[in-house]
């Protein structure tokens, strides 16, 4: 049969991004991999609505990403919304404007959707039971147990659950993190809330598992930070082990640093300074429920997910 080229966009509450890839079987080649720091959501969980701003910077980098991936000959783009298009109130108009201005129109998909696509992403080149994948977005957080390996060479998982829990970034740093730097109070207010929030999910987990994957940026900003990255290195940000007292400590520095402060930090974006404090509150809740020393740091997500998933719907 061959390789087939396949192209997926991720229209993210803080990010949207861009995956190129041949896909054989279960084996996924990158061509290109960009992303774009857009802030669709910014001021999202206070007005209800996605902002003009944030809009106009997706609508751009998706015509941008959409007109790559034809020119590099990929035959199937798919198109993904997820949290602040899910729950803002003009999420369709938003879709009809992407659609008018970069010729394709993304699916806004159900937090379900995005968490299988996700476990799908993150497990790719595993084969293992009991992992726990941890996706941090802006305004949401994909949780899911299971286990995955390959099959008649077919990428196969079997989730145990999944979830996606409105905690994110961005939603927790709107709805708590006013301060610049934060105040000890708002800290301890919003980690009270995430924990809350985050609780009922690994009380109906059966078995504590065995390991953690956590992806996307807040992760793979920890890790770039840990490792004083500059520029950024997928391929050592891929696979890293992020300790739980390395991310206290990261998290305990940023947090007590100004905003601009935060732009400065080596390895992480300054366009991410903004929402990263919120991030670490939730990787840094995950570890201390899933009761592990640690978590591995994955480039592999919702869009390896994507590309690789066999659903007309998304492929």
């Amino acid at each position: 049969m061959g390789a087939e080229r396949r192209a997926a966009i991720d229209i993210g509450t803080v990010t949207a991004r861009l995956l190129v890839a041949d896909v054989d079987g279960d084996r996924v080649s990158e061509v290109v991999r960009r992303q774009a720091i857009t802030h669709l959501g910014a001021g999202w969980t206070t007005t209800g609505v996605l902002g003009e701003d944030g809009m106009a910077a997706v609508a751009a980098a998706v015509r941008g990403f959409h007109d790559e991936a034809r020119s590099l000959g990929a035959t199937r783009i798919a198109a993904v919304a997820t949290s602040a298009s899910r729950d803002a109130a003009n999420g369709p108009a938003f879709l009809d404007r992407v659609e008018r201005e970069a010729g394709i129109r993304p699916e806004i998909i159900a937090g379900e959707r995005e968490a299988y696509l996700t476990f799908l992403g993150a497990t790719y080149g595993t084969c293992a039971d009991r992992l726990l994948v941890v996706d941090i977005g802006g305004g949401s957080t994909e949780l899911i147990v299971g286990g995955a390996c390959g099959e008649d060479g077919r990428h196969a998982v079997d989730i145990e659950i999944a979830r996606s829990i409105d905690v994110g970034s961005r939603r927790v740093t709107e709805r708590f993190l006013h301060g610049d730097p934060p105040a000890t109070r708002e800290l301890a207010e919003a980690s009270a809330w995430v924990a809350g929030e985050l609780r009922p999910f690994f009380a109906a987990v059966r078995d504590k598992p065995r390991e953690i994957v956590a992806v996307a940026g807040t992760a793979t900003s920890l890790a770039a930070i840990e490792m004083k990255l500059d520029p950024y290195d997928a391929e050592r940000v891929h696979g890293f082990r992020l300790s739980g007292p390395s991310l206290l400590d990261i998290l305990d520095h940023l947090a007590g640093l100004t905003l601009e402060e935060r732009r400065r930090v080596v390895g992480l974006e300054p366009e991410r300074a903004g929402v990263i404090v919120g991030g670490a509150i939730v990787l840094q809740a995950v570890l201390a429920y899933a009761g592990l020393s640690s978590t591995l740091v994955s480039e592999h997500d919702i869009l390896y997910g994507m590309v690789l998933d066999l659903d007309e719907r998304v492929g």
